[in-house]
């Protein structure tokens, strides 16, 4: 597989020269094209290009084969396949980002809840009975690390997964086009 580049007016075209469709897929899955999974190395090569080109208005990945082996109702059936399959892999990006920052929400509350249980514990009773000062030993430490994790996923885990989100919102909304090799 050997890939390149061209720029046309702000959008970014992504040429892919393939032997064969069989190069877009999976080696190890036998399913029909409709079903089968994208090659690991395909997605790759995409990346390393589309990463490049952040101010792109659109995207389109020009596949090139040799003309006798081109076949028009598989080249539809595939990128029926490859526009599922990068729209799923959007939404479910998506989706952990969401469920992230709920559970990092989740925790960041509870840390506070626990530090202002043990501030109040501290604050309204005497301290001097051994279960309420082991209660406040429990709950400020918790708090803590329940804060400070929960803070962590909300900002960092988040900035982790942004890459792969642009990159799979960029292919979802991507021209995908058959060609001939030259």
């Amino acid at each position: 597989m050997k890939r390149g580049f061209g720029k046309k007016k702000n959008t970014t075209e992504i040429l892919y020269n393939l032997n064969s469709y069989e190069d877009i897929f999976s080696d190890f899955d036998p399913r029909p094209s409709s079903q089968r999974s994208i090659s690991e190395d395909f997605i790759a090569e995409a990346k390393k290009v589309i990463m490049d080109h952040e101010r792109s208005d659109g995207i389109t990945l020009q596949i090139l084969l040799p003309k006798k082996s081109r076949r028009i109702k598989e080249e539809e059936t595939i990128i029926k396949r490859l526009q599922n399959h990068f729209s799923t892999h959007h939404y479910i990006l998506k989706e952990r980002l969401r469920s992230a920052f709920k559970e990092g929400g989740a925790y960041t509350t509870l840390g506070v809840v626990f530090m202002l249980m043990a501030a109040y514990i501290v604050h309204t009773t005497q301290v001097e009975r051994f279960l309420l000062t082991f209660l406040i030993i429990i709950l400020e430490p918790a708090g803590w690390f329940l804060f400070w994790e929960g803070l962590y996923i909300i900002i960092f885990d988040r900035r982790k997964q942004q890459p792969d989100i642009a990159f799979y919102e960029k292919l979802a909304r991507s021209k995908i086009v058959f060609s001939s090799k030259k």
